[in-house]
């Protein structure tokens, strides 16, 4: 009961983490709001909402705080990996537009219109978690130039605002996962095995990751267990950003 009396929003919360971590968080107590453009999402409440809309945003968190009575974790974490962001050379603007506006615009949106409710709460303060990625740190085996620049993106917006509100009891975190073993991963795996195996090569474990273990770390950081944890980079990629490997 790691997080009773809590009340967390996660967004994305019908992806492969996000549903992981609503499960994960109820079992230890807290109130998940899920958030996600599709109905669905896992949680005692369930919301759809397009996150890259400010005023949807807005009234998002005022609508939770109404509900349960307060705010204490915000675990951003909506993001898309589409298949038309690839290289510099041959993506799109309109695509690297759309990717920047869900990975990066939507995680400003609810720190901005999210972090005034835990500065409302009695004692002050809250846990922010924003997903970046590892490809925040490092550059990518496939290229995804705008998924990765909107990662790097967050890793430096979360790094900002642990700072400015590490005073006020609002702490801020970048959770940055390694790939993932998801339905839609091994989708486009499936499609592509070399791609696949050109990614594989990089991970000292020999695995992609599982929902669950990024959950956990996502769980660590909305709980008092990380209360001296803040601005940081936090890693659960299989030692990938630590290794070196020579391409196939």
């Amino acid at each position: 009961m790691r997080l009773e009396g809590k009340v967390c929003v996660i967004t994305g919360a019908r992806g492969g983490i996000g549903a992981a971590s609503a499960e994960l968080f109820m079992r230890e107590g807290a109130k998940v709001v899920g958030v996600d453009l599709l109905a669905g999402s896992p949680g005692d409440q369930s919301l759809e909402v397009d996150v890259t809309d400010e005023q949807a945003v807005e009234a998002m968190y005022a609508g939770v705080r109404e509900q349960f009575g307060r705010i204490d974790v915000l675990f951003n974490n909506a993001g898309i990996s589409p298949s038309d962001d690839g290289s510099v050379l041959e993506t799109s603007l309109e695509a690297y537009q759309r990717v920047q506006d869900v990975n990066l615009k939507s995680v400003f949106l609810c720190c901005k219109h999210g972090i005034p409710h835990l500065l409302e709460n009695d004692p002050q303060g809250g846990s922010v978690i924003n997903t970046a990625s590892f490809v925040a740190v490092m550059g990518a085996a496939t290229s995804q130039v705008s998924y990765t620049a909107s990662k790097g993106g967050v890793l430096s917006l979360s790094r900002e605002l642990g700072v400015e509100f590490a005073r006020q009891g609002v702490r801020v975190n970048a959770l940055c996962p390694g790939p993932v073993d998801t339905p839609l991963l091994r989708e486009l795996f499936a499609k592509d095995p070399e791609k696949a195996a050109r990614r594989m090569v990089h991970i000292p474990i020999g695995r992609f990751a599982h929902a669950e273990e990024i959950a956990s770390g996502a769980l660590f950081l909305a709980s008092d267990e990380s209360t001296y944890v803040t601005g940081s980079t936090f890693l659960i990629d299989g030692g990938i950003s630590g290794a070196y490997t020579t391409p196939l």
